[in-house]
């Protein structure tokens, strides 16, 4: 069994069977007890959206969010391995062809303006892919 991803947050938002979650996203040293004295420690609101048939959920109530981990490192192979193999890559190629550093730079970087519009084409298919699944949390 794979594992799952888990957030608690807040519903913001509900249109038929769409619901907008609210979640607060905080950074590893957030927990850390020198986290008022250091610049490094930060949280940031995130919005989930989520599609279930749950009647019973309502604005304003706490809810856990629940994604396959899986999920994760396919985001994280989308949004950074591949992009940064494709700079090296082209780094690599250009160093032979291109003798202005500057220019191959440019090059290099110009390359995730497609690879970008080309995921954007995808995006239906990944919605389906990255999907979460949303829980009452329970009332003590």
């Amino acid at each position: 069994m794979s594992q799952l991803i888990e957030h608690t947050g807040i519903i913001n938002h509900i249109e038929g069977n769409h619901i907008r979650v609210s979640i607060i996203q905080l950074s590893a040293c957030s927990s850390c007890h020198a986290n008022g004295a250091c610049s490094a420690s930060d949280m940031d609101e995130k919005f989930i959206d989520v599609d279930s048939s749950d009647s019973t959920l309502k604005v304003g109530d706490r809810v856990n969010l629940y994604g396959q981990s899986s999920m994760g490192l396919t985001a994280v192979l989308l949004a950074f391995v591949i992009p940064f193999m494709l700079i090296l890559v082209t780094l690599i190629v250009l160093r032979d062809y291109v003798a202005n550093e500057a220019l191959s730079g440019t090059i290099a970087l110009s390359m995730l303006i497609p690879y970008y519009i080309i995921l954007s084409f995808f995006n239906k298919k990944m919605k389906t892919k990255f999907r979460f699944y949303i829980k009452k949390e329970l009332e003590d």
